[in-house]
């Protein structure tokens, strides 16, 4: 035992150890979290968002010299504490600032599509700030379900989890869905388009639903505009062509989410 703790604590001096290795890899690979099984949280308000939905992660990381100041309940929080050289931190950061600390957490096992809850499919979203700021009105709304089809930007990556802010830590995420899944979707599918459909703000938006946004450039695709139920559209008073596809996910489950107590 360490600094008063009853949480085993390691200390590591040199970048050529594994742990570093493993670290550096979920920090800057899309995909490491898949094949090491973990992703890694770093900084303080994505630790806070994890512990407070009563996760418990694998492994606490702090630098040498944070590790005095570390708060009991991060110090606590883990299995183990990996205390690392303040050299090291560039070697396990994927920030320009790296953080003084951060959790490893177990990856959580890949859920089953559930048919009938208030769903955000995304249909190849490519950018990572968009899917994860889709994901923070996704859980601020209420749709508790994210389908990822295939072609979506990996949800567990290090750059969605920063933009997630700890929406990860409230939804359900199914991830390298195949379009022809979503027959399976007992809520009808809604879908946002620039041309087709009545206005949004004139339209009653069946609850729940699932919400589909589509790919950056190209918008929802030919097969999934064909299985939606109800196609809407964003006014736009000022002109403008179309919205940033997570500015109209906002809209859209904003306004979804109080289309029940509205009428």
């Amino acid at each position: 035992m360490t600094g008063g703790f009853s949480v085993p604590v390691a200390h590591i001096s040199s970048r050529d150890n594994a742990l570093i290795k493993d670290l550096h890899r979920l920090s800057h690979d899309n995909t490491a979290y898949r094949k090491q099984g973990r992703v890694w949280l770093e900084g303080d308000h994505l630790c806070r968002a994890a512990l407070a939905r009563g996760l418990k992660p694998a492994m606490a990381v702090f630098s040498e010299s944070f590790w005095p100041l570390a708060h009991v309940q991060y110090a606590q929080a883990a299995i183990k504490n990996i205390v690392i050289a303040d050299a090291l931190l560039p070697e396990i950061s994927g920030l320009e600032s790296p953080a003084r600390m951060g959790f490893v957490l177990e990856l959580p096992a890949a859920p089953e599509l559930q048919p009938g809850v208030a769903s955000v499919i995304l249909d190849r979203v490519q950018d990572a700030g968009n899917v994860g700021s889709i994901l923070r009105s996704a859980a601020a709304f209420g749709f508790g379900q994210v389908i990822a089809l295939k072609g979506t930007a990996a949800l567990w990556s290090p750059k969605v989890l920063r933009a997630g802010m700890g929406a990860h830590f409230a939804l359900r995420l199914v991830e390298g869905v195949e379009p022809e899944a979503l027959a399976d979707l007992t809520v009808p599918i809604v879908v946002t388009s620039s041309h087709h459909g009545s206005f949004l703000h004139q339209q009653r938006i069946p609850m729940p639903c699932a919400w589909a946004m589509g790919h950056e450039g190209q918008g929802v695709s030919d097969d999934l505009m064909a299985r939606a139920s109800l196609k809407v559209r964003i006014d736009q008073p000022g002109g403008e062509e179309s919205l940033n596809v997570a500015a109209a996910a906002a809209i859209c489950l904003y306004a979804s989410s109080f289309s029940e107590t509205a009428r």
